[in-house]
């Protein structure tokens, strides 16, 4: 199992990533993650595991009403999530081979899914779920894209302000989504930073591969490992990302 190549925004591009994806814009999305671990497992602070935290905007959300454990490939993301969510354990470590030797009531995965490119990968990360969860327990993931739903090529195009190092930066994003070759499970996202920051102007570009899988390989690879599946509709957010999630209880 490689080790998959982590994207500039990631890796030394990673301070934007709280200017480009603020923690605000998660709060509708994060009102349905909360409601769903509730109507699923009933009131309490339940025990949850987020496996790619990314920077943890979605997780900033939902730990006033839940204990958080919180995985990531990327030390910068971790660095930036621990920062945003000082009270939440956090490890580095890889979502298909993580094993942490204990068992928590849900576990959260978001749009980092979206880097398992292979049914093995998928496979892999239900794998760890299904070993982290408790008889009965819960595991929530929410893809960007499912093939029913994936038109390319695409191009998305927004802009923010934020701060950076005490001064003022602007970040111009165009993401050109596209699908180099429909016979495998992979579509590339090519994005182009248009930064401005201490008055100075600089471009710079990032490709990130990810998966793309029907729904009947979603809910059959999650079956095969024991859960049983049903989908949750979300708020639309920029672009149309993130149409609905996969809940699955463990059977």
């Amino acid at each position: 199992m490689s080790q998959p190549r982590l994207p500039r925004l990631y890796n030394e591009l990673a301070y934007l990533w709280p200017i480009i994806s603020p923690p605000s814009n998660y709060e509708d999305e994060a009102e349905v993650w909360r409601n769903t671990i509730k109507d699923k497992l009933g009131q309490g602070r339940h025990r949850v595991l987020e496996l790619g935290v990314g920077g943890g905007h979605n997780l900033s959300h939902l730990t006033e009403d839940f204990q958080a454990t919180a995985i990531d490939l990327s030390p910068r993301m971790l660095d930036l999530s621990k920062k945003l969510n000082p009270g939440v354990e956090h490890h580095l470590g890889d979502m298909r081979s993580l094993r942490l030797e204990e068992t928590f009531d849900a576990v959260l995965i978001h749009d980092a899914i979206a880097y398992m490119v292979t049914e093995d990968d998928l496979a892999a990360t239900f794998e760890t779920a299904k070993l982290h969860l408790r008889a009965g327990g819960l595991l929530i993931i929410a893809p960007d894209w499912v093939r029913e739903t994936f038109r390319a090529p695409m191009v998305f195009h927004w802009v923010r302000n934020g701060k950076s190092n005490g001064g003022d930066i602007q970040v111009t994003i165009q993401e050109y989504l596209h699908d180099p070759d429909t016979s495998d499970t992979e579509i590339e996202s090519v994005f182009t930073y248009t930064i401005v920051e201490d008055g100075q102007e600089r471009i710079e570009q990032d490709t990130h591969t990810t998966g793309l899988f029907s729904m009947a390989t979603w809910t059959r690879l999650l079956e095969e490992k024991g859960f049983q599946v049903e989908t949750v509709r979300l708020p639309l957010n920029e672009g149309g990302y993130s149409g609905f999630l996969f809940v699955a209880e463990l059977s």
